[in-house]
């Protein structure tokens, strides 16, 4: 089932610690950029991709889509102040209705077959997110002290992508800027219209580049997936 996709890639990554964008970072002698943009230019599934950059890195993207042959990428939209307004951008230029995934452009290790049986659940329930159950004890604290602990049988940890129809997520978003609504992620402005979100179970290597340390398990989920 085809799709499209928006990759906001506009962000600071002020915790990588690196001082400049984390996705220009590299990681097995690419950017990470180009790690993620390979699974979707290699998925036969994927019509199109749209990043949103920061203008003063617009060639600088440009370049490296060249250089590394990305022939997916439709166009490039203007990241803005916050990740939302830079997915908003991004979705302006989808060109059609249908099924669009917005993913983190520092989440290089999703698979083709989970991002399929998230598309499959969008189309038949509107949006669907891909999330694990979350592995940790959880405890809610007040000022310092543990004020619960949380049952956490059904609480997930949730990631991207995360999947909508064209038309719904568009609503979403104007619906958040009507109201000035900031959310957490994309799904969240989807719930505040009342639209159900599927749960697509997903896999703990799906992690999302954050921190200096983030490399090196990286680097690992890198080197087992060579010996799979």
């Amino acid at each position: 089932m085809e799709y499209q996709v928006v990759i906001p890639a506009a962000g600071q990554g002020k915790r990588m610690k690196a001082g400049k964008n984390k996705l220009l970072l590299s990681l097995r002698g690419l950017p990470v950029i180009i790690h993620t943009l390979q699974v979707f230019e290699k998925d036969p599934n994927c019509e199109g991709i749209i990043l949103a950059v920061q203008p003063e890195e617009r060639q600088l993207f440009t370049d490296l889509i060249r250089q590394y042959q990305i022939a997916k990428v439709r166009g490039l939209a203007d990241g803005g102040k916050e990740r939302q307004h830079s997915v908003y951008n991004g979705l302006k230029q989808i060109g059609k209705d249908g099924i669009v995934l917005v993913h983190d452009g520092a989440r290089p290790f999703i698979t083709a077959d989970i991002i399929q049986e998230l598309v499959v659940q969008a189309e038949a329930a509107g949006a669907a997110v891909v999330a694990v159950p979350v592995k940790d004890t959880i405890k809610r604290v007040e000022n310092g002290k543990v004020a619960e602990t949380v049952e956490r049988a059904s609480l997930w940890s949730v990631q991207t992508p995360q999947a909508f129809r064209v038309s719904a997520l568009l609503n979403a978003h104007e619906q958040a800027e009507r109201d000035g609504f900031l959310g957490t992620d994309d799904a969240s402005l989807a719930e505040r219209i009342h639209l159900p979100v599927q749960i697509v179970e997903g896999d703990y290597d799906n992690i999302k580049l954050t921190t200096p340390e983030d490399l090196f398990v990286a680097e690992a989920i890198i080197q087992k997936r060579k010996t799979l």
